[in-house]
């Protein structure tokens, strides 16, 4: 009975119903989720998923910044995984929970003279969405230094997983289905702090100068294409600036799209929906999604 299995989670940490997603995703819209459970730690985390019916869909949720919740929200448990931010580095290797901001790992690659991960200074997202979607920018991504994940199946049970068994590919890791990235285990080489710090500097500087970063975006809203770009694709196709609703094609990014206040899904959908299917008209290019748009088949 659900009585049963939600009161369980309210003995491991904080749980809401009806919460609004626009206020957990980087875009700021979307309705409501059914239930919300923030684990306080990761024993609780384990025990949770004991908890939960396999039946109720379950949806991870680091910072949503590549997430887009439908209007109508989502009818089932999203599992906030914040507070599952333990970070360890020995030597030359590092480790990291599930809810470790991205940002934060580059800085303690910096404090230790580590480099391979400087990119994760510019990603607004955890480490757990960046393991499953392999994230990368300036010629880095997650899966160059990855040596191994731990696993939380639907079951609630735990297993290592060496990186070599994800297939891991442009913007793509091969997880099983129902299960998310309880933490990940990079293996980095030594280099000069301020070497390492400085180019995470001019990364930062390069993102600030060319992205949209003053309103709420999903960051970038296709996968580039192989030996091209989204973006200038999408400026070709003459969509730059163009605005549905509240929502708009980035003037200054156009593989981004904001939202300039009041957007909704819907808007955002429109506009992902018109950009792929314009360019595929003109340049018979079909651009895959980067952002996760749930119940939506893109």
């Amino acid at each position: 009975m659900m009585g049963d299995w939600w009161s369980a989670l309210q003995t491991l940490g904080e749980c809401r119903e009806n919460e609004p997603m626009a206020r957990h995703t980087t875009l700021g819209v979307g309705g409501a989720t059914r239930w919300f459970f923030r684990p306080q730690n990761r024993a609780a985390m384990i025990t949770a998923l004991q908890h939960i019916p396999f039946d109720v869909p379950l949806l991870p949720l680091g910072r949503g910044s590549n997430l887009l919740v439908p209007d109508a929200g989502f009818a089932g448990v999203v599992v906030d995984v914040s507070d599952l931010n333990d970070i360890r580095v020995q030597a030359q290797s590092l480790s990291a929970g599930c809810g470790v901001r991205m940002s934060r790992v580059a800085r303690q690659c910096a404090e230790h003279a580590l480099t391979g991960l400087e990119f994760m200074a510019t990603v607004p997202g955890d480490v757990g969405g960046g393991v499953a979607m392999n994230a990368g920018a300036f010629g880095q991504q997650v899966s160059d230094c990855l040596s191994e994940i731990e696993l939380l199946t639907r079951q609630g049970e735990v297993r290592t997983i060496d990186a070599a068994q994800l297939q891991m590919a442009y913007r793509h890791t091969q997880l099983p289905s129902g299960s998310l990235v309880l933490s990940a285990a990079f293996t980095l080489q030594k280099d000069d702090a301020e070497a390492v710090r400085e180019r995470m500097r001019e990364m930062r500087a390069k993102r600030g100068a060319t992205q949209p970063l003053e309103l709420p975006n999903c960051g970038s809203v296709f996968k580039n294409p192989q030996g091209d770009h989204a973006a200038r694709l999408i400026e070709a196709a003459g969509l730059k600036g163009l605005r549905i609703g509240g929502a708009r094609i980035s003037d200054k990014h156009a593989n981004f799209i904001v939202n300039e206040g009041g957007a909704k899904s819907s808007d955002v959908l429109a506009l992902i929906r018109q950009a792929r299917e314009t360019v595929e008209q003109r340049f018979g290019v079909r651009l895959e999604p980067e952002v996760r748009a749930l119940g939506e088949t893109l």
